[in-house]
């Protein structure tokens, strides 16, 4: 168990990394513009969950396996790109219901959830920045207990501030939804960070 200085050291650093917004924050922002509050605390709800999933690897030894083999890693950046395209290529269709909506039924929070959980375990930087960040502050006497304890707290701490901006996007998309312009600005800008953050899986 780490001691409460290095809980402490470990979340500052972990803060002033997240508060810079990056690929998951502006898939928050894009899904809570698109498709409300709700549905864009649901894709928060659903990246923790992956990013859990990443830190339990992390402690098991399983990232090192991934960035061990070139074939595998590769493979799975690629995965991640497809599905990013596939969403991408999804908002840019035309759609016969035009009509306004502030919130996404049920069964899509679902899918929100689903799609937060694979675009964060289909990006394998992911691994490598657990697999850099953490062990900074891990003793290793006691790897695996400390890895699983500071990613929990890596992913509170995310939760939050990916809430921060859902919750924000979430309310300004309240006021764009009345005009029906402004809801295709929405989903083509949607559509156009899902397809940005494809050739950014693809290209780095």
């Amino acid at each position: 168990m780490p001691n409460g200085t290095t809980i402490a050291s470990f979340c500052l650093a972990a803060l002033v990394v997240l508060v810079v917004p990056g690929p998951s924050v502006a898939y928050v922002v894009t899904t809570s513009l698109r498709h409300g509050r709700t549905a864009g605390l649901a894709s928060v709800l659903g990246l923790e969950l992956g990013a859990l999933v990443h830190v339990v690897a992390a402690a098991a030894g399983l990232g090192a396996v991934l960035v061990s083999s070139p074939d595998l890693f590769r493979l799975i950046r690629y995965a991640g790109a497809a599905y990013l395209l596939v969403m991408g290529v999804r908002e840019l269709r035309p759609l016969k219901d035009e009509a306004p909506k502030h919130r996404a039924p049920p069964r899509n929070h679902l899918r929100m959830i689903r799609d937060g959980i694979l675009v964060d375990l289909l990006n394998p930087k992911t691994v490598l920045f657990f697999l850099a960040f953490l062990p900074q502050f891990v003793r290793p006497a006691e790897g695996s207990g400390q890895i699983l304890v500071l990613g929990a707290c890596f992913v509170l701490l995310a939760a939050a501030c990916d809430a921060t901006y859902a919750m924000a996007a979430g309310s300004l998309a309240r006021h764009l939804h009345g005009s029906p312009q402004a809801r295709r600005r929405i989903k083509q800008t949607t559509g156009g960070v899902y397809l940005t953050l494809a050739g950014l899986a693809v290209l780095t």
